[in-house]
This record gives C-alpha cells, structure tokens and sequence, in this order.
C-alpha cells in the first residue's frame, strides 16, 4: 500500500505531530508499506529523506522553524508533477489542519483517492491563545477553507465512511456502532456525498474552530483522533459521528532499550522535574516558571526544546529567584528526550484545553516516570501515576509542584498504569491505523 501524508510543517521540524508522523511513517515501512510525507519546506538544515517531498515555501516564523505553503493551482501542479514519478497512491493521510489539509484534500479529490484525516488540532484554543482577534482570524480561517476546498467539495462530493467501528486505543479494541451512532453515520454521509457541510449542533457557530473541523472532516472517508477526551468532543460538536481513536505511539524499539536497561534506584540528590515541548503561549511555559519561583521547591528542572518564548523564559528565570535550579537542554534527539524522562522523577505538563492527546506523558508513563497533569482531560486519560492539578492558576500549579516534590523525596511518588508501555507502542499504533487503511480503501471499491 502506497500512504501520502499531508503535513502542515516538515517533518523534521519541531512539534509532537511531527514526532509522531516521523514513527508512523518508519513504522508503516517496517510493516512493507510505502509512504510520501508532503509539507512545506524547511528552512534550514535537516536530514534528506527520498520519503520527503518538500513543497516550495515561506518561512513564516522568526527562527525560521515553521513554514506556510500556499494551496492554489501552482502547488496543485507541482505535488502533481513529483507525484507521478512515485508510485500510484492508495490512500490519503491528512494530518495537517491548514495548508497541509487543503493541498491534501485537494490532491486525494483531482485523482479520486480515499482521504482519513486524523485531528491533531484544537484549532479553536490554538488560535484563541496565540492570535489577538481570535474570532476575526476563525472567520477568515473558515472563509480560506470555503474558497480552497471549493473545487475539492465539488468533484468529491464527500466520502465519508459511516459504516466503519470505533477503535479506542485505551484497549486496543474495536466495537460496532449502536444503531443511533450508526444511523447519524448514514445521515452524515448522505449529505457529504451531496456535496454538504454537516450542519452545526443546535446553538454552535457556523465559523468557529468546531465548523472549520467539519468542513475538512466532510472530505474525508474516516477521521481518527490521538485521545478518547478529543474523539469524544469532535463527534459532540458534530465534527464526524464516528471517531476512531488511535494514540501517537513510543517507538518500540527505543523504548525496549530503556526498558532493557532498567529502572534504577533513583539518584541522590533534589527531586528532578523536566518540562519539554515548543515554547509558546498555549504550551504554558511562563505560568510553569512563575509556580517554581512561587512554589518554593529546591529541585532541579530541566526545560528541554525551543520556540518563540525561549528568550522570555531565561529572562525570567534570571531575574526571578528560585530555590530551584532551572536549565536550558534546548532541543534535543528523540531518544536522548526519552533518556532525560526516564531519568527524571516528573515530567510536568502544563498546557490546558489544547493538546489533543499529551504525548509527553504518555512517553513518561511508558517509561515509569509520573507527571504532574494541569489538562484534567488528560489526567482522566492517564488515569494514574499523576499529580493532578487543581485549577489552571499559578499558585495551585506551585501547590502540586509542592506536593510533587514532598512525595519524591518522601519516596512516596505516585506509580504511572504499567500497561501503557505496551499499549503505546507505535507497531500496535501502525496496525490500528492500518485497519482504517485497508477499511476506506475496501470502501471505495
């Protein structure tokens, strides 16, 4: 099977979507399968891969991490000329939410193929904690999708699967629709294939971040989700009836080597806390550094990754004093990232209402290593090996860090669900995501 992914960024720039992606797609090739990653080109050094098929971009940020490619009839013909020295595509994996999505679903409607697109995005809260207008930018959000997915609209007609199963990744098992679902599913789909947005929820805006996600889904013949809290709001706001839940994955064979070489005593010394992802305002970051200067804790914390708020970060910590040593790791290789949790006694997590699953302490808790949660969607997802935090204010933040740090040294630390490790694992992703391959392809025969 031939699998051409659509990304919003490259897959070698930084994100949790990319990580994920780039075991996906090793993974899927393990497994036989060939797959091309299309996304905007990076603008800077990375590692080649003949996988890659770099689209002419801008870079849009200033460190020059991110890049936009525009979706119009220019891009349309190149990833159309480079597509035809690859071979025939058999399926359409959407994982971007912008241009990403629309030069995807644009390529899968002009040669007829089958399109899951899996969510990554709370596309309302990213852009709520990152634009100053933030309803201004969803209107205009929903408008490029309208104008750029026209065309796509029409000579699809929709395609989505109403008759496939739920798979719930929590169990690694998949169940029939009741008839409800399954009927809501039918409807769905017969208005896709008219042509038809699915209509908003009673009392749901028409052009907010939940009405930009159905016009994508409306393309597509499945949509999966890396979390149960996220599926389960697509489908409440009616984004798609039938959501299959697929977790991004560990790479086994990293997390077998850490595994292979055994949890140790823990170090002596003050209890260490690591925070990692990209630095930016949805991510929390700066309320993470104020609730260490307020909690008062004598630990080591280590910040590991970049972004925007890098130079505020160390800023703050330089004129802010702390009973804690806070460090700089900057980004760092993936299993070196996975050594660092596995060494450290929390990883903590700060974001609230935007992640969509919380990659890094599903990575923690396959590792043995627990967190302190701020997302209480994501601590009911992990369900142990946690110290949840209260509210989304600093001072209950500075209050779990406390308590956190009392129960490390105590050796009292709470114990992350040993069964993680083998439910994360990316080959047991793969063949999950690989049943919803082979189902919308069947499905289209």
């Amino acid at each position: 099977m031939h699998v051409v992914m659509f990304a919003d960024q490259h897959l070698e720039s930084l994100g949790g979507a990319q990580v994920s992606m780039r075991l996906q797609k090793r993974f899927l090739e393990r497994a036989g399968h060939v797959v091309t990653v299309v996304a905007p080109r990076l603008h800077r050094d990375a590692p080649e891969d003949p996988a890659y098929l770099d689209l002419p971009s801008l870079a849009i940020t200033p460190d020059r991490e991110y890049a936009l490619s525009w979706p119009g009839a220019r891009t349309d013909r190149f990833v159309d000329a480079e597509m035809a020295t690859r071979l025939p595509a058999d399926v359409v994996h959407v994982q971007g939410d912008f241009w990403g999505a629309f030069v995807g679903h644009r390529y899968a409607a002009r040669h007829g193929l089958p399109v899951v697109h899996t969510m990554h995005n709370r596309v309302d809260v990213g852009i709520q904690a990152t634009a100053p207008f933030p309803g201004l930018v969803l209107r205009v959000l929903n408008a490029w999708a309208r104008r750029a997915l026209r065309d796509a609209a029409r000579s699809r007609g929709g395609s989505r699967d109403a008759a496939g199963a739920t798979h719930d990744a929590r169990t690694g098992a998949s169940s029939s629709q009741e008839s409800s679902i399954a009927l809501r599913a039918s409807r769905a789909s017969a208005r896709a294939r008219a042509g038809h947005v699915p209509a908003a929820p009673p009392g749901r805006s028409r052009s907010d971040g939940w009405a930009y996600l159905r016009r994508l889904a409306a393309l597509s013949r499945a949509v999966t989700a890396p979390s149960s809290h996220f599926a389960r709001r697509l489908e409440q706001h009616g984004v798609s009836p039938a959501v299959d839940v697929i977790w991004n994955g560990i790479d086994d064979d990293v997390l077998d080597g850490v595994l292979a070489a055994g949890r140790s005593a823990r170090r002596p010394g003050p209890p260490r806390f690591v925070w990692l992802g990209r630095m930016s305002p949805e991510k929390r970051l700066m309320p993470f550094l104020g609730a260490v200067a307020e909690s008062g804790i004598a630990a080591e914390v280590e910040i590991i990754g970049g972004g925007g708020q890098l130079r505020a970060a160390q800023r703050f910590v330089e004129r802010h004093a702390s009973a804690a040593s806070v460090t700089f790791a900057g980004r760092l290789p993936y299993a070196e990232t996975l050594r660092r949790i596995a060494d450290a006694d929390a990883v903590v997590q700060t974001s609230i209402g935007f992640e969509t699953q919380g990659m890094t302490v599903f990575e923690a808790a396959s590792l043995g290593t627990p967190a302190v949660v701020s997302d209480p969607d994501i601590a009911a997802e992990l369900g142990s090996g946690i110290w949840a935090v209260a509210d989304a204010t600093v001072p209950a933040l500075a209050e779990t860090l406390r308590r956190a740090a009392s129960d490390i040294t105590a050796g009292a630390a709470v114990a992350p669900d040993p069964t993680i490790a083998e439910r994360f694992r990316q080959s047991s992703r793969t063949a999950a995501m690989i049943e919803v391959y082979e189902r919308v392809a069947a499905a289209g025969r």
